[in-house]
């Protein structure tokens, strides 16, 4: 009598709770700022954001673009790597910044109530994550009517021949957790999104930045 295995669960991969994850902490302070930091300095500063703003940064890390928001502001950021808080935490000290805080917190599942702040940015994260559209979603919930959403990511490119170049190294990077596949169409939909800008820094940019207006209505005042 012949048996039959039972199919073997795929795992989907967590970056942010791997060993390896953590490892990587000292190459992404290395060599990251240098890819990404132009970039979320520069999304961040067209966004003009007036003073005593509300800003949740979802993904902060290590607290590489902390610098690059105003001072007179109040800014929130999560991460589930503690590792990576940690990094963060010794900048704030550091620079003794008083606008800022930090907490560990899933991307997924933000325990914050609905409608928290004025703007919620994400630098590079909605890629790692394991349900892009989940993050995206309570990225928006978090958000206040008419608040702002900015987003710097590489996502898959339009252009077939690109993405299939791109696609296929997701062997290699869906090791580590990070995919290169992610469509921006299918993140944002049927969430209450109006696209403002929605662009590549440079003509061969690998990235994406989007800044959009949080469409939903207020619940408690309709």
């Amino acid at each position: 009598m012949s048996t039959v295995s039972p199919p073997k669960k795929t795992k989907t991969a967590e970056p942010h709770r791997s060993r390896l994850y953590d490892n990587l902490v000292p190459v992404y302070q290395g060599l990251w700022p240098a890819v990404a930091k132009r970039n979320i300095r520069s999304a961040i500063a067209a966004m003009n954001i007036s003073a005593g703003t509300e800003v949740l940064e979802v993904g902060v890390g290590t607290g590489l673009s902390l610098d690059s928001y105003p001072h007179d502001i109040r800014l929130t950021g999560v991460d589930l790597s503690e590792s990576m808080l940690a990094e963060a935490e010794q900048l704030i000290e550091q620079k003794q910044w008083q606008h800022v805080n930090v907490l560990s917190m899933n991307a997924e599942r933000l325990t914050f109530p609905d409608n928290s702040f004025d703007v919620v940015t994400s630098f590079h994260t909605i890629s790692v994550v394991s349900n892009p559209q989940s993050m995206m979603s309570e990225m928006v919930r978090v958000c206040r009517p008419g608040g702002k959403i900015l987003m710097v990511n590489h996502f898959r490119s339009e252009n077939s021949l690109i993405a299939k170049v791109v696609d296929s190294a997701g062997n290699i990077t869906r090791r580590l957790g990070w995919r290169t596949d992610l469509d921006l169409r299918d993140v944002v939909a049927g969430l209450p999104l109006r696209f403002d800008r929605c662009y590549k820094p440079t003509p061969l940019s690998f990235f994406t930045i989007m800044q959009a207006t949080v469409t939903k209505t207020d619940d408690v005042n309709a």
